[in-house]
């Protein structure tokens, strides 16, 4: 399930080989949170919580037959990332669900493709790590692109967004969310020779970043794989269809 090699042209060394099997941590969710649990006979699923879009989503992109794709790394290097997305209804038995899901997140320099901003400079026109996939039979969303970085102000992650029927930019998304990861992959992942910016000294904790702050039970993804190989990240996304 492992990605092997480096995604793109132009990879290095990493100094650091730390093979994980990460799952979700027990913290707890506040109240403030949107979210719910359901159960049946099938198990169990919970509604993903629902997170601000941030401010590089991107929305025109939708309208561009390009963003269908799998592989949205680009040209863009770092550890190889493998994401799975798997979409349920909390409303039938945790059952899989068709629909269309759009993510994106920075470089592993903390850039966003698209957007030209004092801390963002020279991004516009790129479309990096972006893209669109429509489920499979078994509800699962893959792409293929890079561990993301980090940048002031936050923590690592990875955005969503759920469209059943179509997507577009003017689209109505049935969901909009975040994935966390497990702090010991990103460790492992920022010592590699690839991360020249190191360790996130901006944000250090889920407590301290202003989306995660609530908790990250239904939202930290569980990642195996290691710095050398690759990482494979699955995340099960509950929704109310």
């Amino acid at each position: 399930m492992g990605a092997t090699g480096l995604i793109s042209c132009g990879g290095g060394s990493s100094n650091s080989s730390t093979s994980s099997s990460s799952t979700a941590s027990t913290a707890s969710i506040s109240s403030t949170s949107t979210n719910a649990a359901t159960s049946s006979s099938s198990g169990s699923c919970t509604l993903i919580p629902t997170e601000t879009i941030g401010p590089f989503p991107l929305s025109t992109l939708l309208n561009n037959s390009l963003v269908l794709r799998e592989n949205i790394a680009e040209d863009k290097t770092g550890v190889p990332l493998q994401v799975k997305l798997k979409l349920v209804n909390v409303n039938n038995n945790c059952s899989p669900v068709s629909a269309y899901m759009y993510i994106w997140h920075c470089d592993k320099d903390g850039l966003y493709s698209g957007y030209s901003t004092n801390n963002n400079a020279g991004q516009a026109g790129q479309t990096y790590c972006r893209g669109i996939q429509y489920t499979d039979t078994s509800g699962v969303a893959h792409f293929t692109t890079i561990y993301p970085g980090w940048y002031a102000g936050r923590i690592t992650h990875i955005h969503f967004q759920i469209f059943l029927t179509t997507y577009s930019s003017t689209a109505q998304s049935t969901a909009i969310s975040q994935m966390a990861f497990p702090a010991a992959v990103t460790t492992a992942v920022y010592n590699s020779s690839l991360y020249t910016k190191g360790q996130n000294t901006s944000v250090t904790s889920f407590a301290t970043d202003n989306v995660f702050s609530d908790g990250v039970e239904y939202q930290l993804a569980t990642v195996t794989g290691s710095v050398e190989e690759g990482y494979v990240a699955e995340l099960e996304v509950g929704i109310s269809v």
